[in-house]
């Protein structure tokens, strides 16, 4: 579907057909992103990886950041993080049992995630002296909103909607939160390479050539640094929380698929320990539980824009140089020609005989987009989900409050960068592990 936003010719791809060629036959042609006021503003200029224009910086920043951030191995170092904030969370899940309190189940994920994507990126989750959670809150909203700048560029210079004032107010307020942050750092010696953060490793290559083989030699610098960890703290947070969120909220609404999952983990696991990172690899029915709520709940609805950097036609259809082009990514996912007439149940089945790996391969589902401009931190991303969910539903049994049926729990979707609930989920665990089970 094309439009017109404004002065800007834009491109709506909502089938899996149309993404595969855009985003893989001829994804080098749309593998830039457009200006837009909110991520110049917010980011440095667009100086992270995902509002940066493609260009030899693009390509060697996300290079250094798949490897020296997100690469398996740093997954797998971050291990002891997850497990030490999950344990936490379950104790305290426990104590709630006791008393069959309600528990806002969206604030206590969304707690978790915070804590540990904080430890992991900054090496703690808590700087008394600043609100980062409500500065990022306000940055994600204000890159996600609507500006008419965008799509007719001289009405940028009235602020009309008071955008660039917010961005400009928020981006100062980062800065300090960020330039704290790595001052502390600075000034810590000593620094076991097991226990780095995202700030430690980004500051041991500071002043360095990105990529030494590149004739440009691009360094990083403060400001690099600053960019990419915002890009982290955002992309994290807010993506995995929401899809923990959605899951948790298709397994109280589906009961049958809650008691299938909870039996395959009870068969590899037992009742007296808790999920380890190395039962994951053996939970089949995990992984589809997982496949099917991306499916119906991307981790964006729709993916970053991007834009065609050379005139090129495809399929008899002429787009011109700068047309924008954005990826329905919900709508592919309940595509019926794909999925069948049961594409909008929540069906983890469907997924026994397809394996997902997120790798660009299938188009039908494309919960971190593909491509070139695919998340870099699925991997991360993955495994923070999975161990999430496995553990949540292992130790405990859940129940909707207030004698809500399971099939008229409130499934409503709030829009914007990602696709939270409407309402937040709440629910009354009951603690179904032996009782002697230590939690660290």
């Amino acid at each position: 579907m094309s439009l017109q936003l404004g002065q800007v010719p834009a491109i709506v791809i909502s089938s899996s057909k149309a993404a595969e060629s855009f985003l893989k036959t001829h994804d080098i042609n749309f593998a830039s992103r457009p200006k837009i006021q909110g991520s110049e503003l917010l980011s440095y200029g667009s100086k992270g990886m995902a509002f940066s224009e493609y260009s030899p910086y693009w390509r060697n920043v996300r290079k250094l950041c798949t490897v020296k951030l997100l690469s398996a191995s740093k997954v797998e170092m971050f291990g002891p993080i997850r497990k030490e904030e999950l344990g936490v969370l379950v104790k305290s899940l426990e104590k709630a049992a006791l008393v069959g309190e309600v528990v806002n189940v969206s604030d206590v994920v969304e707690n978790l995630i915070e804590e540990i994507m904080y430890k992991m990126i900054l090496g703690r989750s808590k700087y008394e002296q600043f609100d980062l959670k409500k500065l990022v809150q306000r940055a994600t909203i204000l890159v996600g909103a609507f500006n008419l700048a965008d799509y007719v560029p001289w009405l940028g210079a009235f602020d009309i909607q008071g955008l660039t004032r917010s961005c400009k107010e928020t981006s100062k307020s980062l800065d300090e939160v960020l330039e704290a942050i790595i001052t502390e750092h600075e000034q810590t010696t000593n620094v076991d390479i097991h226990r780095e953060d995202f700030v430690d490793i980004l500051l041991s290559v500071t002043s360095q050539a990105i990529n030494p083989e590149n004739e440009q030699n691009l360094v990083i610098d403060r400001t690099n640094i600053k960019a990419i960890l915002l890009d982290m703290i955002v992309a994290a947070v807010d993506t995995s929380a929401t899809v923990i969120e959605w899951t948790l909220s298709e397994l109280l609404s589906h009961p049958r698929v809650m008691k299938i999952l909870q039996d395959e983990i009870q068969n590899e696991v037992g009742s007296k320990r808790m999920v380890e990172e190395k039962d994951l690899k053996k939970l089949n029915y995990l992984d589809m539980v997982i496949d099917e709520a991306l499916r119906l709940y991307p981790v964006a609805p729709l993916l970053v824009p991007r834009e065609c950097r050379e005139s090129i036609t495809i399929d008899g259809y002429f787009i011109k140089e700068k047309t924008r082009v954005i990826v329905n990514a919900w709508a592919i996912g309940r595509d019926l020609n794909v999925w069948s007439k049961n594409a909008e149940e929540f069906y983890p089945e469907r997924f026994i005989n397809k394996k997902m790996n997120y790798q660009g391969q299938d188009f039908e589902s494309i919960p971190f987009g593909s491509g070139r401009r695919r998340c870099p931190g699925i991997q991360l991303g993955l495994a923070t989900v999975k161990l999430v969910i496995a553990q949540l539903v292992h130790c405990f049994n859940w129940e909707l409050p207030y004698n809500i049926n399971p099939s008229n729990l409130n499934m409503e979707e709030k829009f914007g960068l990602s696709i939270p609930r409407a309402q937040h989920l709440h629910a009354i665990p009951s603690y179904r592990l032996s009782s002697d089970i230590k939690h660290e």
